[in-house]
């Protein structure tokens, strides 16, 4: 692993468990610390290195380019301040709440139909098996449901006493919360369930004592950037990923 002048690269194994092949993940690319990541990767054995960098490093993304990185998707990360602005209400007709251990296979139950072919930087790379891509979304779930404490947990939202939709948030540190993950059945899409976790999380996070709440998605995924913009969120910067294989 290497962690400095906030370049941050390390192994995965659960990506490499989940596809077969050794992979790293990168993150704060820029053109001073770009052979840095290449050597760790070579001197490593890494066969796949999922890399991303502040969209404004031009320089080194058509570095990338040229070296035989590919770009797989764009995320944008959006804020909303939770102390100076009043936070919407709750939506009375629809039940939000913590999730019960026993509801841990509902909740990976949702991820994996709402995420089925969910156009992710996973899914952008050819060379990579398209199920194996769809399952990311529900072990991504499984984990959140697993590891919830003080600082990590997993809200459902019910109708009718039937789980429909889930929202996985975490505090990042002591003044920023995070809606990580968010899954809304298929059949309930459009219903109002995705704004009614939101505003749940935005609570989630203020009472938490966080100053501000983020969110991310891919750049192309404007529904949810639409219901973000309403609730009082604010783009704050954009995020490119890149895949670049190594023949080893």
């Amino acid at each position: 692993m290497i962690n400095g002048n906030d370049l941050e690269v390390t192994l995965s194994p659960l990506e490499e468990i989940r596809f077969g092949i050794k992979t790293a993940r990168a993150a704060n690319l820029t053109l001073n610390n770009l052979f840095q990541v290449i050597e760790f990767c070579q001197n490593h054995a890494v066969r796949l290195l999922i890399a991303r960098c502040h969209a404004h490093e031009i320089d080194v993304v058509q570095e990338m380019e040229r070296i035989g990185f590919t770009l797989t998707d764009t995320l944008v990360y959006y804020v909303r301040n939770l102390k100076n602005v009043p936070l919407p209400q709750l939506a009375p007709s629809i039940e939000i709440r913590p999730m019960m251990i026993s509801e841990n296979d509902q909740v990976q139950n949702i991820a994996a139909e709402a995420f089925s072919n969910y156009i992710s930087h996973y899914h952008a790379d050819a060379r990579l098996n398209r199920s194996l891509c769809d399952e990311t979304y529900k072990d991504w779930a499984r984990n959140a449901c697993n590891h919830r404490d003080d600082t990590h947990d997993v809200l459902v939202a019910l109708r009718e006493g039937r789980i429909l939709a889930f929202a996985t948030l975490q505090m990042n540190d002591r003044r920023q919360g995070e809606g990580v993950l968010f899954g809304v059945s298929p059949s309930s899409q459009g219903s109002g369930l995705y704004k009614a976790l939101m505003t749940a999380g935005m609570h989630w996070c203020a009472e938490a004592h966080a100053q501000e709440m983020i969110v991310s998605t891919q750049i192309i995924n404007i529904a949810v950037q639409k219901v973000w913009s309403r609730l009082g969120f604010e783009p704050r910067n954009y995020v490119y990923t890149f895949h670049k294989w190594f023949e080893v």
